[in-house]
């Protein structure tokens, strides 16, 4: 009769392997999560926009609503550079953080960035006395349609890399490019300063229908590009 502990057993799976890929991959996590929450405390580097300042450069800032009025007025593009961008929000935005944090945050400044097919809005804060800065990106996308040419304002940078279309990055927090889905998070101060500028939006972005981002400027043509000129077949 055969010993009851003689009894065949099934083998179980090894459980060292399992533990130690587990616990190799929570270390990857948190070390990410650690560099991630360090970029994001360090703020972007602001001396390209910085010297647009108006200490830095003392021309008188624009009038830019009553510039984008005229140039749909009389159906001519005006062009605007990123430092008459900067010194007309330093010389026309009262920057200040409201709410329960008030205290504690500051908003110190405001800064658009310009490049080719983009801008980054940077807000400039002080948290606990430490800066910090947040951003959002945006392209303008043209569509044509039978009631003619419009301009669609995308809230994101473009792919972060050609490989990888998507998500889209939607703007930084502090040094760290972050996806589109976190703008979220900071959307509802974006959306404060935009209401600053209900009419300047408006011209800008809903009455002129072509709008371009280039290196160090921004274009509102109200007409756009003329067709080429057709010449009349000889005889």
């Amino acid at each position: 009769m055969a010993d009851g502990n003689d009894a065949k057993t099934t083998p179980t799976a090894p459980r060292g392997c399992l533990s130690r890929a587990l616990v190799l991959v929570l270390v990857i996590f948190s070390a990410g999560l650690g560099v991630a929450v360090y970029f994001m405390a360090q703020p972007q580097d602001l001396s390209d926009v910085r010297s647009d300042s108006p200490v830095s450069s003392p021309a008188l800032p624009l009038d830019v609503k009553a510039l984008l009025q005229n140039a749909l007025d009389h159906s001519y593009p005006v062009k605007f550079t990123q430092s008459e961008i900067n010194r007309w929000l330093t010389s026309t935005l009262q920057t200040k953080q409201g709410g329960k944090f008030a205290g504690h945050v500051s908003l110190d400044a405001v800064w658009v960035r310009l490049e080719d097919g983009r801008a980054e809005v940077v807000l400039e804060r002080k948290v606990l006395g430490h800066p910090f800065t947040v951003s959002m990106y945006l392209q303008v996308e043209q569509s044509e349609s039978e009631d003619g040419p419009t301009s669609n304002v995308q809230f994101h940078g473009g792919e972060f890399h050609p490989y990888l279309p998507y998500p889209k990055c939607g703007g930084r927090f502090g040094r760290l490019a972050v996806p589109q889905g976190f703008l979220h998070l900071v959307l509802p101060a974006f959306k404060s300063l935009a209401a600053v500028f209900p009419e300047e939006l408006r011209l800008g972005f809903s009455e002129i229908p072509r709008v371009k981002f280039a290196d160090d400027s921004i274009t509102f043509d109200p007409h756009g590009p003329q067709p080429p000129a057709i010449s009349p077949p000889n005889p």
